[in-house]
């Protein structure tokens, strides 16, 4: 008996490895993901705009990372007791304007060094609905809850999408000839635009996807984590309390099928050891001075040891300290 049914995943897709540079960005599926793939010990740059919900808005900070862009204070407004960029998330903003210059200068300095060895490029869209700067006409990343007399919202129509896509992939494969695009939508409903509207936002997407799919066959694949939560998990318990995003389960149910569908075994069995490790590292002991302790925290370094002989590309710089710490006291 078939209780619910079940999301089919092609079988012809790219296999990830831990050799693989990885770059996420998107709305708060492509940070939850990126979490999990952090933790596995992938080598990601995730989100480097902070979240970003609408496609335009994700390509247009791909390219600010690929001209070399440095923001100054003319990219920068005051509202609210800070100050903001209207392409970054509200984590960026402060009431320092020279904060704020200096982590996104930052971040965008580690975002093009990624870009130019990336392997991997996931981008999750969250939204077609967009708000146009009411005086640039710009459209902007974030409003940063300023009125919203001070924007235009319409759709983007799916020729925008894919015309811009179009554009941007093709500009990329030419400085990464390899780069596989891995493209998704956020099983997050936009609620606030109303339940008829997010269905028209999310086909929106889903639509340009797949143009974009059959423009570039072979180099564009799709994960269907928004088929997944709404069809393999029809159900209000995979939420959270707002209804709205998805449970710790959820999150962990599709992280499971993204590992099914992408990675190949040995990788597994690398974040396996990683998880391992870290499950260990996160053993409150009972007296931390003791030998035992001590002998306890150097089998940790020997099995970080023996995993980095075999995979020097590991990084366990963070793991090694928290031992290393640990074992002077």
């Amino acid at each position: 008996m078939n209780l619910y049914t079940p999301v089919e995943i092609p079988s012809d897709w790219p296999r990830l490895t831990h050799r693989d540079h990885l770059m996420l960005m998107g709305s708060c599926f492509a940070s939850n993901i990126g979490a999990r793939l952090l933790q596995a010990k992938f080598a990601c740059e995730v989100n480097p705009y902070g979240v970003l919900y609408n496609p335009l808005s994700i390509s247009a900070a791909l390219r600010e990372i690929g001209s070399g862009k440095q923001y100054t204070g003319d990219d920068l407004f005051w509202a609210g007791g800070c100050w903001h960029s209207p392409m970054h998330h509200s984590d960026f903003s402060a009431a320092d304007p020279d904060e704020v210059l200096h982590n996104i200068n930052a971040r965008l300095s580690v975002a093009r060094q990624w870009l130019s060895s990336l392997d991997v490029l996931l981008l999750t869209f969250g939204t077609s609905w967009v708000y146009e700067d009411g005086q640039t006409g710009r459209i902007v990343g974030n409003c940063h809850k300023l009125p919203e007399s001070c924007f235009r919202r319409r759709r983007l129509s799916v020729e925008e999408i894919v015309d811009d896509y179009a554009d941007l992939l093709t500009t990329l494969w030419k400085q990464r000839p390899g780069l596989r695009v891995i493209l998704t939508v956020s099983p997050i409903r936009h609620v606030r635009d109303g339940l008829h509207a997010n269905q028209l936002s999310k086909a929106t997407l889903l639509l340009a996807i797949d143009a974009l799919q059959q423009q570039f066959a072979g180099r564009i694949f799709y994960f269907p984590a928004y088929e997944l939560l709404n069809d393999e998990l029809r159900d209000y318990r995979f939420y959270a309390d707002d209804l709205v995003h998805p449970s710790d389960l959820a999150v962990g149910y599709v992280w499971q099928r993204f590992s099914e569908a992408c990675f190949a075994k040995e990788t597994l069995q690398i974040i396996e050891e990683s998880e391992n490790i870290g499950k260990m590292l996160q053993h409150k002991p009972f007296r931390p001075e003791s030998e035992e302790y001590k002998r306890f925290l150097g089998q940790i370094v020997l099995k970080i040891d023996r995993l980095n002989r075999k995979y020097p590309y590991l990084d366990f710089k963070n793991e090694r300290e928290i031992c290393h710490t640990r074992l002077k006291i």
